[in-house]
């Protein structure tokens, strides 16, 4: 019976395995191999030396754009989380269904255009002469530097990860048993008490799934760091693009795509085992 069900199985695992080998495992294998390759003369040398990983492992800028990455990445990731999650809370608990669906619908919305045209709309919210700072100007507050900056960069992440974390976290909070919330009040749990000692930890897989994504999706983001963060101090998407344009330097961009994938795959891995991990 079982070998029946595996024969059965196998036609239904065979096409996104091939999508997977095809399109993530070997090219992932090939950009690990160009690593060690040389350029000569602006052209691939298939040489196999370790030069590129001494090369950029070696240089403080690429920690200084390792460690900006990082933080952007970590305060989109927080910045989304706590954003996204009133919202998911009113949608999840106080709204009717039908209610809902509309606006899980429009949250899926903003996916229908171009995340590049969107960051390019931030600029005119953000420039120095552009709409946040003329209606500070109205209250009495000087202009704030926006664009060309950590915060425009963040911004931009948010923009790019807030729908998808709303999505991941109303799915999440929609599949709480309100008969656990009841039971709360009947305890005479207030509400905050309720909040962070029921709801937030049996929220907790989707809290953390959708931070995750928010970190991921900023970690490997060029878009908004280049056009609303001004590309300086840069981060390694920038710093990918950068080393390609200098030299054609392939092999050194691909230790830094290479680094960039370990980096999140470990992360995937911690925040995985956080939010599914046994509870003692």
């Amino acid at each position: 019976m079982s070998s029946n069900t595996s024969r059965r199985r196998w036609p239904l695992l065979l096409p996104p395995l091939l999508w997977q080998l095809t399109f993530f495992l070997l090219p992932l294998l090939f950009l690990f191999v160009i690593s060690f390759w040389s350029v000569v003369n602006f052209r691939l040398e298939p040489d196999m030396t370790l030069k590129n990983w001494d090369f950029m492992l070696s240089r403080s800028s690429f920690w200084s754009a390792y460690g900006h990455t990082w933080t952007l990445a970590l305060g989109a990731a927080v910045v989304t989380t706590c954003c996204s999650f009133p919202a998911a809370c009113s949608l999840a608990f106080t709204v009717s269904e039908r209610t809902r669906k509309l606006a899980l619908m429009f949250l899926v919305v903003p996916f229908f255009t171009s995340y590049l045209v969107r960051v390019y709309s931030w600029q005119a919210f953000l420039a120095d002469n552009g709409i946040v700072n003329a209606l500070l100007a109205v209250v009495g507050i000087d202009g704030l530097p926006m664009l060309n900056s950590d915060f425009g960069s963040l911004v931009g992440y948010v923009t790019l990860a807030l729908p998808l974390v709303t999505l991941v976290q109303t799915m999440g909070l929609a599949q709480i048993d309100r008969n656990l919330i009841e039971a709360a009040h009947n305890l005479r749990a207030g509400p905050v008490r309720t909040l962070f000692e029921v709801i937030i930890p049996l929220a907790k897989p989707s809290l953390v799934v959708g931070a995750l994504f928010a970190f991921i999706l900023a970690f490997g983001d060029f878009v908004a760091p280049t056009y609303l963060g001004g590309g300086a101090p840069p981060t390694l998407s920038n710093l990918i693009i950068d080393t390609t344009k200098s030299g054609q330097q392939w092999p050194r961009a691909a230790v830094v795509a290479i680094v960039m994938i370990l980096t999140l795959v470990l992360t995937s891995i911690a925040a995985v085992r956080l939010a599914y991990g046994r509870r003692k």
